[in-house]
Formats: structure tokens, C-alpha cells, sequence
């Protein structure tokens, strides 16, 4: 247990610090995604059900619909334009997995829809790679950590607390 009381920057020493951060991130994304309509982009069903487990009520895309990966883009760049001055003006989150293949499509995607000159939030997922990467490298394992991140996410953005 030594090692988790280390502050060596290995992440283990600072878990609750780490989980604030992740909160923070996920706290302010729903946020934008309930007032703005923002929508998050993740791969498949199971990271769709993880964010709406965490409290996401709007616009939720998912990559893995058996299109290709142009026509998604495609679809999204009709869908939601290149801005959206309301969330700092990227207009959608990218949320792949931060494991190897997550990164992969996370560069695809990101360069695909940079090409139609879309802005593309991929601050969220930074911020969740940096701090839960000792936890977990996938976006559905947060389903199973809702209860741990919830406060912290909700700090950031109280809806589920007014409803």
C-alpha cells in the first residue's frame, strides 16, 4: 500500500485529485451537451450507455452505426456545422477510448473532420487519459465508476442535483 501513498507522478498518490479532474472535465461536457446541445462522439453502444449512466441528456453520437468513417463524418458535419460559439466553439466532443486503437480513430476522426473545418473539442479526453489511464483506458469503464465520479462531476454541473 505504500505505492499509493506516493506522490512520484506516477498517479497513484493522488487519486482523489485525479478523479476531481476527470469529474471536472466530464461535469463540463454535460453541461455543454445538456445546454447546447453538444453532442459527444464515442464508439459504440456501451460508452453511449456509460455517459447517460453519468448523466448525459443530450446529443449522444456513436461511431460504430456500419457506415464508413467518411459518411459518419460526413453526417456530422451536416449535422452540427463547424462551430458552436456557445461551448468555446468546437462544435462536438470526441471521446474515443485512450487505449491504442482509440487513439488511432481519435487521430482519424479528428484530421477527417478538421479537413471539413470543423472544431473539435478532444480537451475532455486528454483530461480523462491523464488522470484515469491507471484505472481504466476505456470509455464504458466509466459506467462503473459513476458512483466514485459522480460528485465531482457534479461540482462542475449541478442539474442532476436540481432535478
Amino acid at each position: 500500500m505504500a505505492s499509493q501513498n506516493r506522490n512520484d507522478g506516477s498517479g497513484l498518490g493522488n487519486y482523489e485529485l485525479r478523479f476531481g479532474n476527470a469529474g471536472q472535465a466530464i461535469g463540463e461536457a454535460r453541461r455543454k451537451n445538456r445546454l447546447y446541445n453538444w453532442p459527444i462522439i464515442v464508439e459504440g453502444p456501451r460508452d453511449r450507455r456509460a455517459l447517460v449512466a453519468l448523466g448525459f441528456v443530450g446529443p449522444i453520437e456513436v461511431l460504430n452505426r456500419g457506415w464508413t468513417i467518411e459518411r459518419v463524418v460526413a453526417y456530422w458535419y451536416e449535422t452540427y456545422g463547424t462551430r458552436n460559439e456557445n461551448t468555446g466553439g468546437a462544435s462536438v466532443c470526441l471521446l474515443m477510448d485512450w487505449d491504442r486503437t482509440g487513439g488511432r480513430l481519435q487521430r482519424k476522426l479528428a484530421n477527417l473532420m478538421q479537413s471539413f473545418d470543423m472544431m473539435v473539442d478532444q480537451d475532455t479526453r486528454t483530461v480523462l487519459q491523464k488522470n484515469l489511464k491507471p484505472e481504466t483506458r476505456v470509455v464504458e469503464s466509466l459506467y462503473g465508476m459513476a458512483d466514485r465520479l459522480r460528485y465531482h462531476i457534479n461540482m462542475e454541473d449541478r442539474f442532476s442535483q436540481l432535478q
